[in-house]
């Protein structure tokens, strides 16, 4: 099958247009440039707000948390943990936008 162009004569042409791609795709590279945003923060966000970002990230990036729980004495393998555990049943796209936003929040605030 060869390729038509825009006003051939030949009957059976078509024309070929670029669409924009889909949202997710939108979401991906948006999402992906928020998580380089993160890395160039001048300030450190509190831990909290690092638990909800690496939450959030985990959820967006793996779904929901089935690994074992840390043990005891792992405290902040823990709360990293219970933070992501917490996400369980968020679905990957409404996590992505949730950390989006969250970003672009702490953007104001860290960068």
């Amino acid at each position: 099958m060869s390729k038509r162009h825009r006003g051939s004569s030949t009957a059976g042409s078509y024309i070929i247009r670029s669409s924009p791609p889909p949202p997710e795709i939108n979401m991906e590279q948006k999402f992906n440039e928020s998580a380089e945003r993160v890395k160039s923060f001048t300030k450190r966000p509190s831990d909290s707000e690092l638990l909800e970002l690496y939450a959030l990230f985990k959820q967006a990036t793996v779904g929901d948390n089935d690994t074992e729980k840390p043990g005891m004495f792992d405290l902040k393998g823990k709360a990293k943990w219970q933070a992501w555990a917490d996400r369980k049943g968020t679905s990957k796209d409404a996590a992505m936008e949730a950390y989006i936003k969250l970003v672009e929040e702490l953007t104001a605030k860290y960068a």
